[in-house]
């Protein structure tokens, strides 16, 4: 070795025990600031068994809980609408007037016919009674006694015919006084005064809005969970709520009265029918509103938020924080989502400590702080 490659070698080996020295300094500091960092921050929340509500919500129309076609039961010229169009009227009240003076001739016919019957009637009564005697002291012939009891029964047949007819002709008259069948919210009137009304003309429409019916489709997936949950089978009689267009509450309840008996093929579907008591007319016949149904109940389950659940690769999980702060990976069964929580139906018992926030970035057995304690 000469005597100019020892001071480079000197430096060389200088340079590399200084660069141990400095990579050991490095990994001391990291192991350090390892050992010092925090454990993380987490919110827990302790489960408790609770009980929900499975609750849906589906599109609905309003519908009066009667419609009533008002028509004309005579033919003849209107005369007179008595009501103000739109306006609520009441059973039984004046609609429209047509011009009677057709039915009073047929009345006036009638009662005529029925006066000639009644005379014929006494005349046939007369002969039966002579012919009654007449009989009994062997002046006339059993025929002729038969033919006068026969003259009788036909003048009874010919009174009761007539009587027939007038109870008619008075019924028809009757009918030129247009009456409202139902109480309810009248429509535009269909012809003006004056028009020559057909017999089964309709006339106008009368809609019932107190009480109304909410008629609304339930999928055929939630009909066989309410039937799980052991509600009616058949829905009647079972609460409801309404949602008005503005996204409102409606302030009564309803209840289904009626269920469809079938299955819709074409939408998977099946009808039902709620009503509601409507007494300030709020609800109007033909609008759009969104019904809520009680589908199933629960009791004694376990809900966690669902925001605390996770997945791994056993499947659906959550964090579960010890007595010892530390983090443990819990795999659950699920049950069905009630709102924003989710039902544990298997994998956590009353009491546990489940993760909510601050599960980000969480690994089994890792030691962590709970929100708002020793935070500073």
């Amino acid at each position: 070795m000469t005597t100019r490659t020892l001071p480079h070698l000197l430096a060389a080996v200088g340079l590399a025990i200084l660069g141990v020295l400095v990579q050991g300094c490095s990994s001391g500091e990291g192991n350090n600031a390892s050992m010092s960092r925090p454990a993380p921050v987490v919110t827990v929340k302790a489960v408790s068994p609770d009980s929900a509500e499975l609750v849906q919500e589906y599109p609905a129309r309003v519908r009066g809980a009667r419609e009533v076609e008002v028509r004309a039961r005579v033919s003849g010229i209107l005369l007179e609408r008595a009501y103000q169009e739109g306006e609520r009227v009441e059973q039984g009240d004046l609609l429209f007037r047509i011009d009677p003076a057709p039915m009073q001739l047929q009345v006036k016919q009638a009662q005529a016919a029925q006066a000639n019957a009644r005379a014929e009637l006494l005349q046939a009564q007369r002969d039966w009674a002579r012919a009654e005697q007449l009989f009994g002291r062997g002046v006339i012939s059993t025929s002729e006694r038969d033919r006068a009891r026969s003259q009788l029964d036909f003048a009874e047949a010919g009174m009761a015919q007539a009587e027939a007819r007038l109870d008619e002709a008075e019924l028809n008259l009757s009918y030129t006084e247009v009456r409202a069948p139902v109480s309810g919210a009248t429509s535009l009137e269909v012809q003006p005064e004056g028009s020559l009304i057909e017999l089964g003309s309709l006339m106008t429409t009368l809609v019932q809005q107190d009480p109304v019916h909410v008629i609304f489709a339930l999928p055929e997936r939630d009909l066989a969970i309410q039937r799980a949950a052991g509600l009616d089978g058949n829905g009647r009689g079972q609460q409801v709520a309404l949602e008005l267009p503005d996204g409102s509450d409606y302030s009564l309840s309803g209840r289904v009265d009626f269920t469809s008996n079938r299955i819709d093929p074409a939408t998977g579907t099946i009808t039902l029918r709620a009503v509601f008591d409507n007494p300030q007319l709020q609800l109007i016949p033909g609008q759009f509103v969104r019904v809520r149904v009680v589908l199933s109940t629960f009791s004694d389950e376990i809900l966690i938020p669902a925001d605390a659940l996770g997945a791994s690769p056993e499947g659906p999980s959550v964090f579960v924080v010890d007595q010892e702060l530390k983090v443990e990976r819990r795999a659950v069964r699920l049950g069905p989502v009630i709102g924003d929580r989710q039902i544990i139906s298997a994998g956590l018992e009353a009491g546990e400590r489940v993760v909510v926030n601050g599960h980000v970035g969480l690994q089994p057995g890792m030691q962590v702080r709970l929100a708002g304690q020793g935070e500073g």
